[in-house]
């Protein structure tokens, strides 16, 4: 009989693994259900509409309609938005411009009682941001605008609606898909406001000639984003 250092009998079975190891099957098998169900949630949660607010349509103190306004009444986006071809943030007009107007346009409309009441007291009205990126994310306006990224192509077309609303997912892979292939959506600067514009002939050409003219070159760097 063979026997071992110690003069007992030799065992004719011995592991090769510590026992601890049999468990491993059971816990790979639970992490390979938790790890499909934690990327459902997260594919759901991140890629969906949903989450991604589209459709988004707050309903503003005031019912201001962008399509009597840019629409009907053809108002071009910079009269209110007046930085957006200089700065990064396309800022919320003020009062101000808004009796511009309605200091002699329905001066009695009901619809218009808190504009005239942030006039007379210089309270600010409380407009609801719509388009409102994360905290985490930086982008700027004027470099787009002046690139020639027609407002259309983020916005959609505002000039038909009454209240507005979110209509691209604003993510990640949106805005990179872009800088990827920018053609399409880069225009003559002077129509980048003009929601009727159509390039004659193919879009995708006309945007790369000027893309190539005017030197444009969309950057994919992390950094371009998150700063």
């Amino acid at each position: 009989m063979q026997r071992d250092s110690d003069g007992d009998p030799a065992t004719t079975a011995r592991f090769v693994f510590p026992k601890w190891t049999n468990y491993l099957r059971e816990a790979s098998a639970v992490a390979a259900v938790g790890g499909l169900v934690y990327a459902v949630v997260l594919i759901t949660g991140v890629f969906s509409p949903e989450m991604s607010a589209m459709g988004y349509a707050p309903e503003q103190p005031v019912p201001y309609s962008h399509k009597l306004h840019a629409g009907d009444m053809d108002i071009d986006c910079r009269y209110c938005h007046t930085t957006v071809e200089t700065t990064a943030q396309a800022n919320i007009p003020p009062t101000a411009t808004c009796m511009n107007c309605h200091t002699s346009v329905r001066t009695q409309d009901e619809k218009l009682a808190m504009v005239r009441r942030s006039a007379e007291t210089g309270e600010a009205i409380p407009w609801i941001r719509v388009h409102d990126l994360p905290d985490f994310v930086y982008f700027n306006h004027a470099g787009h605008v002046q690139s020639g990224v027609g407002c259309i192509s983020c916005h959609g077309r505002v000039d038909r609606m009454d209240v507005v609303e979110q209509v691209e997912p604003l993510t990640m892979g949106w805005c990179l898909d872009c800088h990827r292939d920018p053609a399409a959506h880069i225009r003559p600067v002077e129509f980048v406001t003009d929601m009727n514009w159509q390039a004659e002939g193919d879009p995708a050409e006309l945007g790369a000639r000027l893309m190539t003219e005017r030197q444009i070159a969309p950057s994919e760097d992390c950094t371009t984003c998150h700063r």
